[in-house]
C-alpha cells in the first residue's frame, strides 16, 4: 500500500454543511458512495449502498451509471472496486486505511509458498492486496467461503489465507483439509472468551453471535457464527430479544436500524496492552470521516490506480468467485 500524506481536513471551510456538499458533489460527479458496515454511523447513513465485502464487490462491478466510485472502507476493498470496474474513477477517503490481514500476506511470500507447493490450489480471503489476489486461484469472502471451498477440485490440496481463524472454521464446516496461512484480524483476535463467558452469565437471555474471524475458543461459545451480513440477518430474523455481538462495533448501527426492538451488547476485548483503547473497533476503518469523504469527492483524490497487467491478473480469481452462485 502506498505511503501518503493524510487528507488536509483543516483546509475545509468550517461553515460548510458537509452533508449537503456531499450530496451536491455526488450528483455533480455522478458518484456512487459504497460503505462497509464497519464504518462510522454518519458514513453508513450517507452511503448509496451499505454492505459486506461480497455485496460491495458486486455493487462496484455493477455501477454502470456512475463515473466515480467513492469507497468508504479499507484499501483492499477500493482496490477490488477498481479491479472489477476499471473504467471508473475509484477514490478512497484515506489511503492509509489498510488491513492487518492484508499486511500479513504479502505477494512475494505467497509466491514463495506456491513455488514450494506447486500442487496447492490457493484460496485467498478477499482481505488481501491486489498483488496477493493476483497470485490466487480464487478469492472468497466470509459470506461465500464454504461455497468457494466446495468448488475446489477434490484432488487438489488447498492453501487458505490469510485468515487462519476463518480457515479453521471452514475446515470444520466443510470437512476439507487445508493448509492455513498464519494471519489474523487485529480486531477479532482481541476478543476475550473470559469476558464473553461472564457476559453470557450476566445475560442468560442473550445469544452470543460471532464472526468466523474470531479465535476458536471464542467461536466455541457462540450460538451462531456467520459473516457480517449473516449476523445482521440473524438479528433481524431470530426471535431472541438480546444479543452479544462478536464483531467490529460499526455493525451495531445498522443492526439497531433494522432490528430496533433488540438489545445489542458489543463483545469486550482482552486488555492485552495498556495502550489498547477501543480494540473492538477497527482503527483502519475509522480513518474515513465525513470530512475526508467531502474532500475525496471535491478533488477526486486519492485515487486507486494499478498497472493493467496486475489488475487483469487479480481479476481472474475475483471473477471465479463472482461466478459462484
Amino acid at each position: 500500500m502506498p505511503s501518503v500524506q493524510p487528507p488536509n481536513v483543516d483546509s475545509i471551510d468550517p461553515t460548510l454543511d458537509l452533508f449537503a456538499e456531499i450530496d451536491r458533489l455526488r450528483a455533480e460527479r455522478k458518484a456512487v458512495i459504497l460503505a462497509h458496515y464497519y464504518q462510522d454511523p454518519d458514513i453508513q447513513d450517507v452511503a448509496d449502498h451499505l454492505g459486506d465485502s461480497l455485496d460491495l464487490a458486486k455493487r462496484a462491478r455493477d455501477a454502470k451509471d456512475a463515473d466515480v466510485i467513492l469507497f468508504c472502507g479499507v484499501h483492499f476493498m477500493a482496490e477490488t472496486a477498481k479491479i472489477v470496474n476499471p473504467a471508473k474513477t475509484v477514490v478512497l477517503p484515506d489511503l492509509a486505511a489498510g488491513c492487518s490481514l492484508a499486511e500479513q500476506c504479502p505477494a512475494d511470500k505467497l509466491r514463495t509458498f506456491k513455488a514450494q507447493h506447486p500442487d496447492h490450489y490457493v484460496v485467498m480471503y478477499i482481505n488481501c492486496s491486489a498483488a496477493t489476489k493476483a497470485e490466487a486461484d480464487i478469492i472468497c469472502t466470509s459470506s461465500n467461503a464454504a461455497k468457494v471451498i466446495a468448488s475446489v477440485p477434490a484432488d487438489r490440496p488447498i492453501l487458505f489465507g490469510p485468515d487462519k481463524n476463518l480457515g479453521a472454521f471452514l475446515i470444520k464446516q466443510t470437512g476439507r483439509k487445508m493448509d492455513l496461512w498464519p494471519g489474523a484480524c487485529m480486531v477479532h483476535e482481541t476478543f476475550s472468551s473470559q469476558k464473553i463467558a461472564a457476559l453470557k452469565a450476566a445475560h442468560p437471555d442473550a445469544k452470543f453471535i460471532a464472526h468466523p474471524e474470531c479465535e476458536e475458543h471464542v467461536l466455541a461459545l457462540a450460538d451462531f457464527v456467520g459473516s457480517t451480513s449473516k449476523l445482521l440477518a440473524y438479528v433481524q430474523q431470530d426471535a431472541t430479544p438480546k444479543y452479544i455481538v462478536g464483531t467490529e462495533t460499526g455493525i451495531l448501527h445498522t443492526m439497531k436500524k433494522h432490528a430496533p426492538g433488540k438489545q445489542l451488547i458489543p463483545v469486550p476485548y482482552e486488555d492485552r496492552t495498556a495502550a489498547c483503547q477501543g480494540c473492538n473497533a477497527c482503527p483502519h476503518m475509522k480513518l474515513n470521516t465525513i470530512e475526508k469523504i467531502y474532500l475525496a469527492l471535491r478533488d477526486l483524490e486519492p485515487r486507486i490506480e494499478m498497472p493493467a497487467e496486475l489488475r487483469e491478473r487479480a481479476r481472474l480469481p475475483l471473477d471465479r468467485m463472482l461466478a459462484i452462485r
